[in-house]
């Protein structure tokens, strides 16, 4: 019978623990010692809170571990200390928040000289943060006292744990003021700057990374915070340094006035092209926008594009003279040289600056001709579909964006203005003439047994967008204009193009896979969808501009992937 059973069973910890001379080393041997921990064993608990106990967790995750310890029990104990630490037991969290000594300790492990151990680093930064989220009075305050904790942030910001903790911050801080007063606080201590000299080819690629990663993050999440904290009107301080033409002016002269470095290039142009995204919170939904543009929740500062109109040039140069890269072998032929990580984002910041639309970085780019050199590119690697996708996305945005409007325009003054870009690409860059040559080497490669190339489906999509502007966009009229006035040659070749090889192409790319027609409904209430009232133009359009200003966040990885429920066994839900 049930009652035979004795259900009480006492933990072996339990037993342990009643033995005077058990030592912490013991307890943590144990296997179910964190569960009991979590569960909160009024025993173990108590033991842990022991100063002696206290202090040996503390030393266990910030101390090297002996060399003489066998490596694949060497990280065991500093392992364990860290989850005991972080098992949100609040007796634990009030002794390790309130104890100076303590906090003294685990301070400590940041004046070791870089490179931090990183593992034991992932352990301090997950127990500062923890402390952080749940005692923040008391973290703040005991940091604010320690006159090198910036100094020492900086220091070790290559190493990601530290930069982690930097970001926390910013994040678990809940109270609006306290969080305000250490935005404040960072700010005096000038930490926007001092990331911005950690991006410079005399540092590391870790150091690049992480602090333009740090800064990144800083601009959305001061950016999300706006949105979020209704009503509240005190502006983000650490933002507002960013956004300033000093500041990006301090970037730009990092990666052009010293040796070409690509590390540091590429993780200036990641910055730029956050503080120039545009991107709108998720409750405002679909709005109308032409393909690869977005209507922005927040402008782009005026003070950020005057900081990068006078180095176009140099951007530009960077088209031309890359840094220098090895010849890459691949399996159709040798890329010398290749396209590299450096001219894809310079490529990537076109496309942005083309979206702010505005009349000077319109004028400059027209001015050093860098469309033309990124067509160039295009046709040049004509398997790199990185690339392809971003100069699309430039020749979308160029046919489908208003012209600028003129900052010197005299108030009032009414006349029809013209896209200056669409202009330059039909003329200068001789964008059509381009599209027709292609296609036809394309097709006579194609017969001699050749492959068809890779840059082909979106220059179809190039080739369309042309088509569906001219004839619906608002730059239409200009742009037919602009092809009336083709030689005679080039606009009989583009009409045989549209009107043969391009509708072949798009029919067969829209055909049905299943024919449709004789497949009929079983069910006895056929539903007629055609008038369903789906603004597909609009979602398409949306999804393209998401797609673009998509970043691999922390939101984005952990909201990435299938619905589990989608994928539920369909006899749970069958009536």
């Amino acid at each position: 019978m049930f009652w035979k059973f004795d259900l009480h069973t006492t933990s072996h910890i339990d037993t342990l623990l009643e033995k005077e001379d058990v030592t912490l080393t013991e307890v943590m041997d144990e296997d179910d010692v964190l569960q009991e921990c979590k569960a909160q064993n009024h025993k173990l608990v108590d033991f842990l809170l022991r100063p002696q106990c206290m202090e040996d967790l503390v030393t266990f995750i910030t101390q090297e571990p002996s060399a003489d310890v066998e490596e694949k029990v060497k990280y065991k104990y500093p392992n364990i200390s860290c989850e005991l630490l972080t098992s949100d037991v609040s007796q634990i969290n009030d002794r390790l928040g309130e104890d100076e000594n303590l906090l003294m300790k685990l301070y400590g492990f940041l004046k070791n000289n870089p490179p931090l151990n990183p593992l034991l680093a992932s352990f301090f930064s997950k127990v500062l943060s923890i402390l952080i989220g749940r005692k923040p009075d008391q973290i703040v305050n005991f940091l604010r006292k320690r006159e090198d904790f910036v100094d020492l942030m900086i220091k070790h910001i290559g190493t990601s744990a530290i930069m982690d903790l930097l970001l926390r911050m910013l994040t678990c801080i809940e109270p609006q003021q306290l969080r305000q007063d250490v935005l404040n606080w960072l700010n005096e201590e000038k930490v926007i700057q001092r990331l911005v000299d950690m991006v410079q080819p005399s540092q590391d690629e870790d150091k690049h990374s992480n602090a333009s990663q740090s800064l990144c993050e800083i601009i959305r999440l001061s950016r999300d915070q706006m949105f979020q904290v209704q009503g509240y009107s005190d502006p983000d301080p650490l933002l507002a340094t960013l956004e300033k033409q000093e500041t990006v002016e301090q970037l730009l002269s990092n990666i052009f006035e010293k040796e070409k470095n690509e590390s540091a290039i590429v993780s200036v142009i990641q910055i730029l092209l956050t503080l120039f995204e545009t991107r709108r919170p998720a409750f405002e939904g679909h709005m109308e926008g032409p393909p690869g543009m977005s209507h922005s929740s927040f402008s782009v500062n005026h003070s950020i594009l005057e900081a990068v109109r006078p180095r176009l040039k140099d951007f530009h140069q960077l088209l031309l003279e890359p840094p220098m890269k090895i010849v890459m072998k691949t399996t159709w032929g040798v890329l010398d040289p290749p396209v590299g990580n450096t001219r894809l984002n310079v490529v990537r910041l076109v496309a942005s600056l083309l979206q702010c639309n505005t009349h000077s970085i319109n004028t400059e780019l027209i001015n050093l001709n860098t469309l033309g050199i990124v067509l160039d590119m295009y046709f040049k690697y004509i398997w790199n579909n990185f690339l392809h996708i971003q100069v699309e996305i430039c020749t979308a945005m160029i046919l489908a964006m208003p012209p600028a409007p003129v900052e010197s325009q005299a108030e009032g003054e009414q006349h029809v203005r013209e896209s200056a870009l669409i202009q330059h690409l039909f003329q200068k860059c001789q964008l059509i003439q381009r599209i027709v040559d292609a296609w036809h080497s394309n097709e006579k490669e194609q017969a001699e047994g050749g492959r068809r190339r890779g840059y082909m489906g979106h220059l179809t999509r190039i080739a369309n967008s042309i088509v569906h502007n001219s004839e619906k966009g608002p730059n239409g009229p200009q742009i037919q204009q602009l092809l009336s006035e083709l030689p005679s040659e080039a606009r009989e070749k583009w009409e045989a193009l549209i009107s043969g090889q391009l509708a072949d192409t798009n029919k067969r790319n829209t055909v049905d896979l299943v024919n449709t027609h004789h497949i009929h409904s079983s069910s006895d209430d056929e539903v007629d969808f055609k008038d369903g009232g789906f603004h597909q133009d609009s979602s398409l359009q949306q999804a393209f501009s998401d797609y673009q200003m998509q970043q691999m966040t922390s939101n984005f990885i952990e909201q990435f992937g299938f619905n589990d429920e989608e994928f539920a066994d369909q006899d749970d839900v069958v009536e």
